[in-house]
């Protein structure tokens, strides 16, 4: 019976270790391949706003993070630098500086999603025609499906 329960708890150990590790790896085995920084500091020159992602922030931690410059323009975010890979990020635009969870739920419904990040160095994402970035200052990472705040970077 002991024999029994202990080789239960150590193969639901490792059942629950390999899937923590898969939620981790399987965004970085399927993310696409990422613009060079030539590229994103082409666009970048073009770019009306820019603010900077930082590891420090009050929600970033160990898993959660971004550092490196964001720069947006007329059709366009773009990011150069890293974010810590995982699923589900989502690029939003807030009309308030986030670095919590908690500001982010009170916020979201007067913020415009931008779309999906889908790289962790570096990334160009067209910005909707229908979202005007003057009318926001902050750029936030999200992770959709674990409701886990990234980063965020003030722009104006």
């Amino acid at each position: 019976m002991k024999k029994t329960l202990l080789l239960s708890a150590s193969h639901l150990l490792v059942a629950a270790a390999g899937f923590a590790l898969g939620v981790y790896a399987f965004p970085i085995l399927i993310a696409p391949e990422a613009p060079g920084d030539a590229e994103v500091a082409g666009q970048a020159q073009a770019a009306r706003y820019q603010g900077r992602f930082h590891r420090d922030l009050k929600d970033s931690d160990a898993l959660h993070w971004g550092e490196g410059t964001v720069s947006i323009g007329t059709g366009f975010v773009a990011f150069q630098g890293r974010l810590a890979p995982g699923p589900d990020y989502k690029l939003y635009l807030s009309p308030e500086f986030v670095e919590t969870e908690a500001d982010f739920a009170r916020l979201k419904p007067a913020m415009a999603r931008v779309g999906d990040v889908k790289t962790f160095h570096n990334f160009l994402l067209p910005l909707p025609a229908s979202v005007d970035p003057s009318r926001y200052t902050t750029v936030i990472v999200w992770c959709e499906t674990f409701g886990q705040f990234i980063t965020a970077a003030k722009y104006r």
